[in-house]
């Protein structure tokens, strides 16, 4: 996977005009996952299927999002990471990771194309490895924080246990 998805975004964007398809640039369409069907992208790597298969299915409107990786993102993860409750040797591993991460600013990260049939949301994407990595620590500080929202100040769990 190149580290970057620029050459990729203008190769997508390029089919989709030679396809006659109308491209709206929109955002994620992440939903509920019932009513979202992914593309198979480690079997079936080529967006130029995907984009085949809409248009014999009749879709001519294909939803077009791209996310360009920022500081900001780093910045939120370090202040998400202030808040919990890690040693300081965790917290020194994590900001690690996390900047090793800034060097990836403006690159292209995600990409999704879309489109809409029959109440479902069909979808390619294809994220950069980095990105995983990205989204792996902010899952990792996410869980973090929801396991101590549920522990309460006596260290029970909340919600599990009377106190009385």
């Amino acid at each position: 996977m190149p580290q970057d998805l620029e050459k990729l975004r203008g190769e997508i964007e390029a089919y989709l005009r030679e396809s006659g398809m109308t491209v709206f640039h929109g955002v994620n369409r992440l939903q509920d996952p019932i009513f979202q069907i992914s593309w198979d992208v480690d079997r079936h790597p080529d967006f130029h299927e995907f984009i085949d298969a809409a248009r014999s299915a009749g879709i001519r409107l294909i939803v077009f999002s791209q996310h360009a990786f920022s500081l900001d993102q780093i910045d939120s993860a370090l202040d998400q990471l202030e808040e919990c409750d890690f040693t300081r040797e965790e917290k020194r591993q994590y900001e690690s990771r996390l900047r090793q991460l800034q060097s990836y600013e403006g690159f292209t990260s995600s990409l999704e194309i879309s489109f809409s049939l029959d109440g479902r949301v069909y979808s390619f994407e294809q994220h950069t490895d980095w990105y995983e990595v990205f989204t792996d620590i902010l899952g990792e500080l996410d869980a973090a924080l929801e396991e101590e929202e549920d522990v309460n100040d006596d260290g029970s769990l909340g919600g599990y246990f009377s106190n009385n």
